[in-house]
């Protein structure tokens, strides 16, 4: 019996030990010494004024193409330039063999003088005829003949000058000049090659690289709305110029506009072609070359961007935020997202100015919470952009 009762006391202290441990944690929350908030990171959210654009694609195409062709049939002997250079309008690029045209030069320039003089000899000889008309020596027929011969001689006079221009115009022609100014390619021939005048293969390629056009296809369903000018009514006094982002994901310093329409609709795609123009002063954009066009569409006013990083699914695939409210205690918004911009989303629904949005520490806390929130710091110059790219 003395051991039975050992036993049963035994069994009565550990039963006690066992529930006084068990409530320590509730004494301790009853009495306020629970775990402290933990720290998060939020954003607050502005309303603000955004532009909704278009990404289209597209390719750059120079403002001027010219394709070098000689005019007149010869030798290349000298190339007066060197490739890829700026070249100006009427800047020597080749020089043919001119002896042969200097020699037709030189000999229109002496059948223009033999006309000359035949002028001179038959305007004498007019005139002393209508002399001896006026004494009755010679007869009337005498003076037309006279006359007629003089009139010839004045005509092949102005048919050899003609022909002294042409030799002096092909004369002239044996040094190819450029048609445009732009850069010019690469030379398509050598020194001692022949040529001959309207020939398909060009000498060389001149392209004008400043500015540039970008030819892009857009919905004949969008364009119509630029034709009726329900896309200027929505956007407003927004910013219209046209962004471009080039091959690398990287954004072109220059803005562009919009020049020309394709007056038709592709029936295969049902596109159409806009041309946009920019300016190209570095010569960054060459023909070719793949770019992407940020068109802008409409304008939304009093949206609210929320930072991508802040936003989740929930199970059933809902796109939600947690909020931190004034009390400091973490909320659950279903949000309505209309599309994205750069790293943020456009949510219509859902979201305030003011709002305090969690992106960082989200695994920490949960709806309920109170929490200990930070505002993150705004992201110096270039900084964004390097940790989007690492990303």
């Amino acid at each position: 019996m003395v051991h039975l009762s050992l036993a049963a006391r035994i069994r009565s202290g550990i039963l006690a030990g066992t529930c006084f441990f068990a409530a320590a944690p509730l004494l301790a929350q009853e009495g306020g010494e629970g775990p402290p908030p933990s720290p998060v990171t939020v954003v607050t959210v502005e309303a603000q004024d955004v532009t909704l654009t278009s990404t289209l694609p597209g390719r750059v195409v120079a403002s001027g193409v010219a394709e070098v062709r000689p005019q007149v049939d010869g030798i290349i002997v000298e190339r007066l330039f060197a490739e890829g250079s700026e070249v100006e309008v009427g800047d020597a690029l080749y020089r043919i063999d001119s002896a042969t045209y200097e020699a037709l030069e030189a000999a229109a320039e002496a059948s223009v003088a033999q006309a000359q003089a035949t002028l001179g000899a038959a305007k004498k000889e007019a005139e002393r005829m209508q002399s001896l008309r006026e004494r009755n020596v010679v007869s009337e027929q005498d003076v037309d003949d006279a006359v007629s011969s003089r009139d010839a001689a004045a005509a092949a006079l102005k048919v050899a000058e003609a022909q002294l221009l042409s030799a002096q115009i092909d004369l002239d022609r044996t040094t190819i000049r450029a048609p445009l100014s732009g850069t010019v390619g690469r030379t398509l021939t050598t020194q001692g090659a022949l040529v001959t005048a309207g020939q398909a293969e060009p000498l060389a390629t001149i392209r004008a690289l400043d500015p540039v056009y970008v030819d892009v296809t857009q919905s004949a369903a969008e364009l119509i709305q630029w034709r009726r000018g329900r896309t200027h009514e929505e956007l407003g006094e927004a910013d219209t110029t046209v962004a471009l982002t080039l091959a690398d994901g990287t954004t072109y310093e220059e803005t562009g506009e919009l020049t020309v329409a394709e007056p038709h609709v592709n029936e295969l795609t049902g596109v159409v072609l806009l041309r946009l123009e920019f300016a190209n002063p570095d010569e960054l954009l060459l023909p070719g070359m793949y770019v992407q066009v940020e068109m802008p569409q409409a304008l939304l006013e009093d949206a609210i961007l929320a930072p991508q990083e802040g936003v989740t699914r929930d199970n059933r695939g809902r796109p939600i935020a947690w909020v931190v409210n004034e009390d400091n205690v973490v909320e659950t918004r279903e949000l309505t997202i209309l599309r994205d911009q750069g790293h943020n989303w456009i949510v219509s629904e859902g979201l305030s100015a003011g709002d305090r949005v969690i992106v960082e520490g989200l695994q920490k806390t949960g709806p309920g919470a109170t929490v200990v929130p930070e505002e993150r710091a705004a992201p110096e110059d270039g900084q964004e952009s390097a940790e989007l790219e690492q990303n």
